[in-house]
């Protein structure tokens, strides 16, 4: 009978890990962080962009691919973003809280080691957690160039003002959008306010592989080539795709595949 109730529960388990339920564990500061957790084999985490989720690599061919290789897939929201909370006070995102739920969210899953894939904004957060975590093995930065390295990034700055209230032609397409989703101003003005902008000097002691790769259409966010070469064991890939579309192609995911 113990064995039937053991095996049961294994079996239990191998179906709830192969369905993309939504789990919650409880940060820091009290902010409740929602993530899927599928697969069984080495971990890789999927870090969203901007005005997006961790649904936003539902159904992509890099989510399918790795999956299908044997890979266990760990999609949070970060803060601020799909069904985690979204709190309204500056201080919830101060001093990289962010950076603090990964952390705490990879402890939680008693992950030990693991592999991460960030895009777009995803990148820039996953570019501070390569300071601050040293269970990373291997990185992909998606959609990104060197700009986010300085602090008074332009772009950053006007996204901020953008859903702050003050929207000029550069933003005003970001805001219709997160106008017709009903997305959350205050939060999404915060996450700019408070965006990470690690250092080239900070990013130049980084240790593990890196992966910087971009569309051939995709300069919104600066240099991808320079990027690369900040790292001492960075790489570059372009692929073809602009921005908003480069993460969903076949490309991409063969590219990251074949780096991990």
């Amino acid at each position: 009978m113990k064995l039937f109730v053991a095996l049961l529960t294994l079996a239990t388990l191998a179906v709830s890990k192969t369905v993309a339920q939504t789990n919650y564990f409880t940060s820091f500061d009290g902010v409740n962080i929602t993530y899927t957790d599928e697969g069984f084999g080495e971990p890789v985490l999927l870090l969203h962009g901007f005005l997006n989720s961790g649904k936003s690599w539902d159904n992509t061919p890099l989510k399918k691919d790795l999956l299908e290789k044997g890979y266990r897939v760990i999609v949070p929201d970060l803060r601020g973003c799909g069904q985690s909370d979204k709190p309204q006070e500056e201080s919830y995102y101060q001093d990289h809280a962010e950076i603090k739920d990964v952390i705490l969210l990879m402890s939680h899953l008693n992950v030990k080691a693991y592999n991460v894939v960030g895009y777009s904004r995803g990148s820039i957060v996953l570019a501070e957690l390569l300071t601050e975590d040293s269970r990373i093995k291997k990185a992909i930065l998606g959609g990104m160039g060197i700009d986010f390295t300085n602090p008074q990034w332009e772009r950053r700055l006007k996204f901020a003002a953008a859903f702050n209230g003050e929207v000029d032609e550069m933003t005003e397409g970001a805001v219709s959008y997160a106008k017709s989703i009903n997305a959350d101003f205050r939060s999404l003005y915060l996450q700019q306010k408070y965006q990470p902008s690690t250092s080239t000097k900070e990013l130049q002691k980084i240790k593990v592989k890196i992966l910087v790769i971009a569309g051939n259409k995709d300069l919104d966010n600066g240099n991808p080539e320079m990027l690369s070469k900040v790292f001492k064991r960075g790489k570059l890939v372009i692929v073809p795709g602009d921005h908003n579309g480069t993460w969903k192609t076949k490309k991409f995911s063969e590219e990251i595949l074949h780096f991990l």
